[in-house]
């Protein structure tokens, strides 16, 4: 099955972009994944092609128009029922790993691309849209956080990574962090890799990877560590203590 990613955008030529090259262009050649751009300006009925209009009760900017948003979403849906259709935007649900998998898993994605001010609020009233977000912070337009979702989920694919497990504990696969990564100089720079890792014993070098990641996630990422089900440490100079040891 090929994954399809339909983007609903004002910028098509912003893909594949990035995209088209390294895991995800290999991906993309070898036809694990397709690529298709919908210029949103399509769906316009006046003759410059206009999707925005002034907000509702005045204010700055300008909101993508309910109409030539349905129009646009309905074409996706007949291009491809069975696909998600997500919308990019700060106001959206933030994207975890879990997330991700499940999209993968699927047919694909029909991503549309919000910009200026954001969406008409009915569009999401009529219809079934998903909102999902990639961090708290604005972007001129939801097409980064498109590339960003949709890099997420090619490298999920089957045969894009090449080892099956190579992705297994990367940080948020297992609710942690990663373990701290090293590799040849042993020495560099006066700094020596952990002699754990050097000790040939698989056992020990386990056990000092999942105590790092839990080290780390507590010092960096308190909130991640109590979803996890660990209880936060108030004490920054104890979780520092801890990631100190080798």
């Amino acid at each position: 099955m090929t994954f399809t990613a339909q983007i609903l955008t004002l910028y098509p030529e912003m893909f594949p972009g990035p995209l088209g090259t390294s895991l995800a262009g290999k991906a993309l050649e070898q036809g694990k994944w397709t690529c298709n751009p919908i210029q949103m300006r399509d769906f316009a009925t006046d003759r410059h092609r206009s999707v925005d209009d002034t907000p509702a009760g005045g204010g700055a900017g300008m909101v993508l128009r309910a109409d030539i948003l349905g129009q646009a979403v309905d074409h996706a849906l007949e291009q491809q029922p069975d696909a998600p259709v997500i919308a990019m935007t700060p106001r959206g649900n933030p994207l975890t790993q879990r997330r991700v998998r499940e999209l993968s898993a699927g047919p694909g994605v029909t991503i549309l691309c919000g910009r200026f001010e954001g969406f008409d609020e009915r569009i999401f009233e009529g219809r079934d849209i998903e909102e999902l977000s990639i961090g708290d912070y604005v972007l001129s337009g939801g097409e980064m956080g498109a590339l960003v979702l949709l890099d997420a989920c090619i490298r999920l694919l089957p045969g894009v990574m090449g080892a099956s497990c190579s992705g297994d504990d990367e940080s948020f696969e297992t609710g942690l962090l990663e373990y701290p990564q090293y590799t040849r100089p042993v020495k560099w720079e006066g700094r020596i890799i952990p002699e754990v890792l050097r000790s040939g014993d698989h056992a020990k070098v386990e056990a000092w990877r999942k105590a790092r990641a839990e080290a780390d996630t507590r010092l960096r990422r308190p909130d991640l560590w109590e979803r996890h089900g660990g209880t936060p440490d108030p004490s920054p100079s104890g979780a520092r203590r801890e990631n100190k040891e080798d």
